[in-house]
């Protein structure tokens, strides 16, 4: 069913509760997830976006049933995804001659993925506009790499919404759509958890793209993204917390993260805690075994950290893969402005804090000389090395 946004656009989306994982299984969804698509009934009926595929055929009744597919007189696709174009396959087989609006990089994904069908696929930038009656007219804004190259933003005047796209949105099911009706402590953890594991490392675009609509002097009144709520109580406070969050963000606050062979490394992690505890009261501590806690929480947390101690054992001349793949993962997300130490067990050839400390600083950390090496299980006087570590991260 359709839900009024404001004015005459609609929310004609998919809320999915059930969803779990998403780009494969390399984001978690905790608190489920929604596909926010939307309707604009002027002298012209506009779609912006669609569905992932899986819900394709719901979309489609829907919207046969609240305005019929003959009526819709042009497609605005922000972003070529499949969680935002996974129906348009299906709907254009039914309007085929409906023009799409999208990006000129946007046409090379959508025909990539659905192949060259024919469609009027019709290519904006930045300023473009097309007018849709009643006075009022869509203006395109490009949001390269927010996060695909070939995303844009949509902006409707004379109501101010700004279809902003997987820019300020979350994956977050909220049952009343809007921002007000949200759980707000969820809300705040899962739109930071999708900035730090979605857009950091685009971080520099994301201060240039604020720039850029800023400079446009557009009222904006409702922010509606591609996945979450629709901010319309204080939508700036959301664009001010992304140029926050975009400018080397950080809390006070330490992770600890790492795995274990035989509870020595462990053990070592967990003093460097209480350590860390004693030399900064004021500091958050947090501690993951990065084998049983889940990736993106991590990340999320090592985000709002301005240091991070890293631990495994030796195991094969090398970390262990959990540890390794972590590590992996910090690095292709970009954090800027973080200390690293290094901490671990081993038994016979010992490189691992070594190896750890090498991956820490291609992954942009400031990494710190004090470590922690211990041989088969850290003793009285090793465990005490983890106080200078923690002076040497937080002081």
């Amino acid at each position: 069913m359709r839900r009024t946004i404001k004015g005459n656009v609609s929310w004609v989306g998919y809320i999915d509760w059930e969803l779990q994982t998403f780009h494969g299984d390399d984001y978690s969804i905790m608190n489920g997830s929604s596909q926010n698509a939307y309707l604009v009934e002027e002298e012209k009926t506009v779609l912006i976006d669609t569905v992932w595929t899986p819900h394709g055929s719901k979309f489609l009744d829907n919207l046969r049933e609240e305005v019929g597919l003959e009526n819709i007189d042009m497609i605005i696709m922000n972003h070529g995804e499949a969680d935002h174009s996974g129906a348009l396959p299906d709907l254009m087989r039914e309007i085929p001659e409906t023009p799409i609006y999208c990006t000129a990089n946007a046409v090379k994904s959508l025909e990539g993925q659905y192949g060259k069908n024919g469609w009027d696929l019709r290519t904006v930038k930045t300023g473009d506009s097309v007018e849709i009656g009643n006075g009022k007219k869509l203006v395109f804004v490009e949001m390269r790499m927010l996060h695909w190259p070939d995303s844009m933003a949509t902006y409707l005047t004379g109501d101010s919404v700004l279809f902003s796209n997987d820019a300020f949105g979350q994956h977050f099911a909220v049952g009343g759509l809007f921002n007000d009706t949200a759980d707000q402590c969820l809300l705040e953890k899962e739109a930071m958890k999708y900035y730090a594991n979605i857009l950091n490392p685009f971080s520099s675009f994301v201060t240039k793209k604020l720039e850029e609509i800023s400079s446009l002097g557009l009222p904006i009144d409702v922010i509606a993204p591609s996945h979450g709520v629709i901010w319309r109580e204080k939508p700036l406070e959301i664009v001010e917390k992304y140029a926050e969050w975009a400018n080397a963000y950080q809390e006070d606050q330490l992770t600890i993260v790492y795995d274990t062979m035989w509870e020595g490394t462990a053990a070592i992690a967990h003093e460097i805690a209480v350590a860390a505890t004693r030399v900064s009261p004021g500091t958050v501590v947090k501690v993951f075994n990065c084998s049983k806690a889940d990736k993106n929480e991590i990340m999320t947390e090592i985000f709002k950290s301005r240091a991070v101690a890293v631990g495994s054992p030796t195991v094969g001349n090398d970390i262990l893969t959990s540890v390794s793949s972590i590590v992996h993962f910090m690095r292709s997300l970009k954090f800027k402005n973080k200390k690293a130490a290094a901490f671990g067990c081993y038994g016979w050839s010992g490189e691992s804090v070594k190896i750890l400390k090498e991956k820490l600083a291609d992954a942009g950390f400031l990494v710190v000389d004090e470590s922690i090496r211990s041989m088969w299980k850290p003793n009285s006087e090793e465990l005490a090395s983890a106080e200078p570590l923690a002076k040497a991260l937080l002081k």
